[in-house]
């Protein structure tokens, strides 16, 4: 739990020999004794890397003497501070060695301005003895250093609150940040809830980069801004350039980013010099004095640049050459801007929107960075001109005071945290990996490190996506805070939060019910160890009564259903249900750490579990049961860990650069040139600041990947020293070949190796260190109180222990609490005011009494000390306040006090339970998460062991179990055209297969009338045996889209196919691998077979479609392998049981939801039976007749009158149908339910035979997968009249020649509804792929994207308007086939209660000497070069008559969900968008 005293400070209480700090620390020795150190980069750390601070003996010796670094700590303050958004936590080295910590309020105006300041304030009026009044600034002659991490970026990013910012694009992009990646983040939420953009303003700049290309045809760009291209080779090199020739190409110079060669662009003449292969082509329309012609200069650009703080620059291709945004800075800042973010300078990494995104974030945020450290500046005298101040970076490094930028700042505060336990619990343990377990009161962070930290490169932060390195930290909604409920039979905890006001419901303000609540109920939390600090005076103890009676509310919603319900129960008692809650938390905090972990091949039972933040201690013992550790580690300041990280990380600077060189002998020495120059930057850098050289060093990076792939990894070569077949800093290969084995399970030695950045991270040693000296014990523990705790089976009577009174070696066998009595907190207007207020309030509680401040003085004088040590003096504080944390000890373990004074927990096996098949609400909730458990990891091993790039990088694939009649129980990821289909896949196969399946055999499948979507989607399901049984138990599939199975056209994809055959190799049930064997000459033969149908070809990537259906296989025996330890964990009639208990709970909620939709209409007194149509632009129509039975909660969807089979491939198979069908339920019913079988329980389905919506075994198929079921939602969202129509299309376009081959979908505009706007440019329904970023795109592909940004107007107007389409422009730099596959080109997306439609698409072809075609809806064209795609995707459907004088409501942005963040979420986010 964590409350405004849960991380108290303070000096521990005093020990048996009267002396404060009990424990005591030491300033040296013990250096041979222990595990050996491990640096957080990964080196083995010496007494002399580190010396320890000689002198006095102290309760902590933090930092080094070396006057170079730190400056002498002896008469000197050392400051390490870590300010939360709640709570700011300081820990401080006095002079003589000894520590202070502290906790305040990071914001109480009444009482002072900054937190930080204050906490340094009252540590140097408390050592001092003289009081120091806010109003002055604090003298500095006797702080060395300040260390800071601070939420303040975070907060302004999540709020919003940061600086006015505009936007500099490129021309064409101006809605480039806003389109972004184009898919949503919610696939279920028809608002497609979207955050801000940073940015308010953008202006456009008439500038181009492009890659230059030899290839024959590929045109360069002359004189003009209509991007006509000069239809001949650039010229070679032709002799040196004289006179004006020679000044009118000056500006246009740079260095090559490939090879260091000089190159010139000649923008009069079209030609080309140097020796530069691949160079950027400066278009001549982007020349400094057009750019200023364009709007940034003259009185009308300085008007509009008033009143801005920031402005950030994000032009295409200056990763590469950054001339331009060089010059546009300079302009702006010559404008009057304050603060100006270039993308290059940023994070010169590909991808221009992530690094768009990168700099408006820097803009946003560093003016508020810049205007806070200003602010704490003032606090001092001098303005701390002669202190060194830090600050934590997200990677985990220190940087100065200066250069803290706001796109380096966002992970600042959990930064701290990584750094502590990477320094403490690593050591201590011997070197054994460590799982990071942050819990606080909203979230948990979720970290991992083994002996280096764990960075990424791009992560999304409140919906932006930042490029920067970045500490792996994952933030899941479950914290002590998450409420908890009971949603049609299932215990749900989260996401959301009751926030620190109105806080969990024992805080005494009315707030709901709560994971802390439960804990209270259940005795794991002693209201007597938390202060007098709640109810809405604040004076108040926590009440466990108002938990019990927000719980019971709860409970008789839980015992209703047990009672009523479908299967009837016995009740459960108040304990049990807060029992339940609890355990579903626990489960629902281990997913993201299997996840973690075994993404990258780690084992997570071989992690010790490092537990701080608030709230964990409580569940640290569960967790780690969980996942199969043996050891907690909780540090003796985890309340403080992330202030104590500060103290003992390292200052860091980064230096990087692209460089897209092979990785090849013949570019070592370029890769040596770059990394030596590099590292000499962040020498410079380091010694700038008062390192010594002897206390630099230096870890270098290149970013490698597989030619061909996305997946590049930032590889060091720490451990792989140089050979004579490498670099001279070492061997990358080596270490890029271990690690991609190790994450993805092989290797591709046939392919070249690609470097796309070298990076070199110079690390300061900032020489700290922590020793400890043991507190002697002094007999056994005493315990302080028994108390009474709830665990399964009942309650136990439980031994509580001080953990001040407890001493190294002490054991303490569970169940017990552990109180850390060391933890005080600075409470606000409590206890004595100080010098300055002698009759303050007093204290709220002294033996129930208010004790005046005067008291409190006295009582500090006679003890010798001084009376003005701030708001509830720590002498005072065992009688004022005691804010105690609570760890507990679950039974089967056993808790030990370790020579650092930490505490160590050996978890012990749980108690076996018995778990019956009868419907148990809290197993129910457990199998819930371990099924989906069971489908995520399965995926996980797909996509690690894949090799093509759709299913390892695009994660266009999905996995899930079914139950033994083939019904499907959990999906993971939801990609939704895959909802249902699959289920229909595996039971076609049980009719058809029969008996005559064994062990060992797997079966293939993709055909359309055996639950196929389209050919390319292959499902490779495996039957799950169980001895003594003869059928199979449960079955696990995995269906993933491969890039080509052969047809008429590359890829699969062709849009004007007529049969099926024509669309690549068909599966209907074939034996991939019998008796164990794959059947590699069998599926090689089959996948060859349309080859031999004339004008087909056989697949085009055998390779490719071998590795991957391995992999599904392996993904699969690991599905088998998970079902197999639940079955032995619980029993097969178990866990079948609750296979048909989650199915039903589906059920249930699709049921609520149709009898709600009923009831609501039978009020307004309309008719029980809803309708709608809607056409295909070919005319076919799609008809939907609903009828509701309100009293079973039940409805008829039928679909006749729908229109025939085509002649074409819009005809979509059943299993789509189905799918879009699951989709449209989950969207009504508008929350999380599992995703199965049951969804359509309450449903029945009519299909006409022969339409189009269920063809014969003959009919091509494949655009029906892609354009006719986003009809199918439109359809049955419109009968519902949840929302007017999307753009019902997915845009496809396919590219392609000889040697190259590309797909996309593009965005278009989303359907208003009640209460919303439609969101422009964005994916909707059925489809949420993500667009390929133009950097990409132009680097691999002879395209040059002219123009991305919104099709304005092109939504259709109402009292909530429709989203607007896109326009996408892209010009053909080779020959290639182009293919479109569109719809909504006729019809038009209609409009709901008045709205009216948005806007038709449009393609057009524009040939290289301006003749304009319409391509119409579905076509093949070859195109040359200087030809230009122009793509106008449709717009949405207003919502409501635009002419409503009805105001609109205040805000339209529904709130956000919990914004999760790290390499988890990102994995899932990325699946969901393919």
């Amino acid at each position: 739990m964590e409350t405004p005293a849960a991380r108290g400070s303070g000096p521990p209480e005093p020990d048996a020999t009267g002396e404060p700090g009990g424990p005591r620390f030491r300033a040296g020795g013990g250096r041979g004794q222990g595990p050996e150190r491990v640096r957080p980069n990964g080196r083995r750390a010496t007494g002399a890397d580190r010396p320890v601070l000689p002198g006095l003996p102290a309760e902590e010796s933090l930092l080094d003497s070396s006057p170079t670094t730190m400056g002498s700590p002896e008469g000197r303050f050392h400051f390490a501070i870590d300010r939360g958004g709640t709570f700011t936590d300081v820990f401080a080295q006095c002079p003589g060695g000894h520590v202070r910590v502290l906790k305040l309020l990071s914001e109480d105006p009444a009482n002072y301005v900054d937190a930080p300041t204050e906490g340094i304030r009252r540590i140097l009026e408390q050592e001092g003895g003289m009081p120091l009044p806010r109003d002055r600034p604090l003298d500095t002659s006797r702080i060395a250093s300040i260390r800071m991490g601070t939420t303040v970026a975070t907060n302004a990013l999540l709020e919003r609150r940061g600086e006015r910012v505009a936007l500099l694009v490129t021309r064409g992009f101006r809605d480039l940040l806003h389109v972004g990646t184009q898919a949503r983040e919610d696939l279920f939420d028809l608002a497609v809830p979207m955050p801000e953009m940073l940015y308010e303003e953008v202006l456009e700049v008439d500038e181009r980069v492009v890659l230059y290309r030899e290839e024959p045809g590929a045109g360069m760009p002359v004189k003009g801004t209509d991007a006509r291209v000069l239809g001949r080779r650039a010229a070679g090199p032709d002799g040196p350039l004289t006179g004006q020739r020679r000044a009118s190409l000056q500006a246009a110079q740079g260095t090559c980013w490939r090879c260091s060669s000089l190159w010139t662009w000649g923008a009069c003449e079209g030609s080309w010099r140097g020796s530069c292969p691949e160079a950027s082509a400066a278009w001549p329309w982007c020349s400094c004095t057009h750019t200023r012609e364009c709007g940034l200069a003259g009185g009308a650009g300085g008007r509009w640049a008033s009143g801005w703080a920031g402005s950030s620059a994000a032009l295409g291709r200056h990763r590469r050459w950054a001339q331009h945004e060089q010059q546009v800075g300079a302009l702006a800042r010559e404008l009057g801007f304050t603060h100006v973010s270039l993308s290059s300078e940023a994070m010169p990494m590909v991808r221009i929107v992530p690094r768009g995104h990168t700099a408006c974030a820097d803009a946003y945020l560093t003016p508020t960075i810049q205007r806070y450290v200003q602010g704490f500046r003032r606090g001092f005298q001098g303005q701390l001109k002669d202190v060194q101040v830090l600050f934590m970076r997200s990677d985990g490094g220190l940087a100065p005071m200066d250069s803290f930028s706001g796109s380096r700042a966002v992970l600042s505060g959990p930064a701290g945290g990584v750094v502590g336990y990477s320094a403490t619990t690593y050591r201590v343990e011997g070197g054994h990996p460590v799982i990071g377990f942050d819990m606080g009161g909203t979230s948990t962070d979720v970290s991992r490190y083994a002996g280096e930290f764990e960075h990424v490169f791009e992560a999304s932060t409140a919906g932006v996506t930042l490029q920067a390195p970045q500490l792996d930290i994952n933030t899941v909604a479950a914290g002590g805070g998450s409420r908890l409920f009971f949603r049609s039979g299932l215990f749900v905890v989260g996401p959301e939060s009751a926030g620190a006001h109105p806080g969990p419901a024992c805080y005494r303000k009315g707030g709901p019910v709560t994971v802390t609540d439960a804990n209270l109920v259940l005795g794991r939390l002693l209201p007597a160890s938390f202060p007098r600090i709640f109810g809405p005076g604040e004076d108040q103890p926590l009440s466990p009564e108002a938990s019990r009676k927000a719980l019971e509310a709860v409970a008789t919603e839980v015992n209703s259903f047990l009672t009523n319900g479908p299967c009837p129960a016995s009740p459960l008692s108040l304990e049990e249900v807060a029992m339940g809650f609890v355990r579903v938390a626990n489960e629902a905090m281990c997913r993201p750490i299997r996840a973690l972990t075994q993404a990258r091949g780690h084992d997570p039972s071989a992690h010790v579990l490092a537990c701080f933040g608030g709230a964990g201690g409580q569940h640290a013992c569960a967790i780690a049961r969980a996942l199969g550790m043996d050891t907690v580690h909780i540090h003796r300041h985890s309340g403080l860990l992330s202030a104590l990280g500060l103290a003992l990380a390292d200052v860091v600077h980064e230096a990087q650069e692209p460089c897209s060189l092979p990785y090849a002998p013949e570019t070592f020495v370029q890769l040596d040139q770059r990394l030596s120059r590099l590292e000499e930057q962040c020498v410079d850098a380091l010694r700038a600041q008062g390192f010594p050289r002897a206390q630099i060093s230096t870890e270098s990076f290149l970013h490698l990947r597989y030619q061909g792939t996305d997946c590049a990894l930032m590889v060091s070569a720490h451990q792989h020293p140089a050979t004579a077949h490498s670099p001279r800093a070492g061997d990358f290969g080596a270490g890029f070949v271990e690690r991609y084995m190790r994450e993805f399970g092989f290797i591709i030695p046939e392919r070249p190796v690609v470097v796309d950045d070298v990076r070199v991270r110079g690390t300061g040693r900032s020489g700290l260190c922590l020793e400890y000296v043991p507190k002697a014990q002094s007999g056994p523990p005493r315990v302080d109180k028994m108390t009474r705790c709830y665990f399964e089976g009942g309650y136990q009577e439980t031994p509580v222990y001080l953990l001040g009174e407890l001493g190294a070696g002490h054991k303490l066998q569970g169940p017990c609490l552990l109180i850390d009595s060391n933890r005080w907190a600075e409470g606000r207007g409590h206890g004595c005011r100080g010098w300055g207020d002698p009759w303050g309030p007093g204290c709220r509680s002294l033996k129930g009494s208010r004790v005046p401040s005067w008291l409190g003085c006295f009582w500090a004088w006679a003890r010798g000390v001084p009376a003005w040590e701030g708001c509830v003096a720590w002498l005072l504080q065992p009688l004022c306040c005691p804010a105690r944390s609570t760890i507990l000890v679950e039974p089967a373990c056993q808790a030990e006090v370790t020579e650092t004074g930490d505490i160590r927990i050996s978890v012990g096996a749980e108690a076996p339970g018995t778990v019956g098949a009868q419907l148990d609400p809290i197993h129910l909730s457990i199998f819930s998460h371990r099924f989906m458990s069971i489908a995520e990891q399965m995926g996980r091993i797909l996509q690690r062991t894949a090799i093509s790039t759709n299913i390892k990088e695009r994660l266009d694939f999905s996995c899930a179990l079914f139950g033994p009649d083939g019904g499907l129980v959990s999906n993971a990821p939801h990609i939704p055209v895959h909802l249902g289909a699959m289920q229909e896949t595996v039971q076609f196969q049980i009719q058809h297969v029969g008996a005559d399946l064994h062990p060992g055999d797997v079966l293939l499948s993709n055909h359309p009338c055996a639950g196929g979507s389209h050919l390319p989607d292959l499902t490779v399901i495996t039957p799950v045996f169980w001895p003594g049984q003869t059928r199979p138990v449960f079955y696990v599939a995995s269906r993933g889209h491969h890039a080509d199975i052969g047809g008429i056209t590359p890829g699969s994809m062709p849009p004007h196919s007529t049969t099926l055959q024509q669309e690549g190799a068909i599966f209907l049930s074939f034996r991939l691998v019998q008796a164990g064997v794959f059947q590699e000459e069998a599926v090689t033969e089959a996948l060859r077979a349309p080859g031999n149908i004339p004008g087909c070809s056989g697949t085009r990537n055998l390779h490719d479609n071998l590795s991957d259906l391995r992999a599904q296989v392996a993904a699969n025996q690991k599905g088998i392998q998970l079902v197999g330890e639940l079955i032995g964990q619980y029993g097969l009639d178990v866990v079948q049981a609750y296979m048909g208990h989650i199915q039903a709970n589906a059920e249930l909620a699709v049921r609520d939801m149709l009898r709600a939709f009923g009831t609501s209409r039978q009020a307004q007194g309309l008719p029980l039976e809803v309708s709608a149509e809607d056409h295909m632009d070919d005319g076919s129509p799609i008809r939907l007749r609903v009828q509701i039975d309100v009293s079973e909660g039940s409805a008829v969807f039928d679909f006749s009158g729908t229109g025939p089979e085509v002649f074409g491939n819009l005809n979509a198979p059943r299993a789509i149908t189905l799918s879009a069908l699951i989709y449209c339920l989950r969207c009504l019913v508008g929350r999380d339910i599992p995703l199965n079988q049951g969804c359509l329980a309450p449903v029945h389905v009519v299909i006409p035979k022969g339409s189009i919506l269920d063809p014969s075994p003959e009919a091509a198929v494949v655009g029906g997968n892609v354009l006719t079921s986003q009809r199918v939602v439109d359809v049955i969202l419109g009968a519902f009249g949840a929302c007017a129509a999307s753009q019902g299309c997915m845009n496809n376009v396919t590219l392609g020649n000889a040697h190259l081959g590309y797909y996309e979908t593009v965005a278009g505009g989303a359907g208003a509804g009640p209460g919303w706007h439609g969101r422009s440019g964005v994916h909707s329904h059925m489809t949420n792929t993500r667009i390929t970023d133009p950097e990409i795109l132009e680097s691999r592909y002879p395209v040059i994207l002219r123009r991305f940004e919104l099709r304005l107007g092109s939504g259709g107007r109402g009292r909530f308007r429709g989203g607007d389409g896109v326009i996408r422009e892209l010009l053909f730099r080779e020959e290639a086939l182009l293919s479109v596959l569109t719809e909504r080109r006729a019809f038009q997306p209609y409009g709901l209660m008045g709205g009216e439609p948005g806007t038709r698409g449009l393609n057009l072809l524009i040939r290289k000497g301006g003749r304009t075609v319409n391509l119409g809806g579905k076509t093949s064209v070859l195109v040359s070069p200087g030809d230009v795609f122009c793509l106008h995707t449709p717009g949405g459907g207003g919502y409501g008559d635009p002419e409503d004088p009805a105001p609109l409501p205040a805000s339209l942005l529904q709130p956000l969900a919990f914004p999760e963040r790290g390499s988890v979420y990102e994995y899932r986010r990325a699946q969901e968008t393919v």
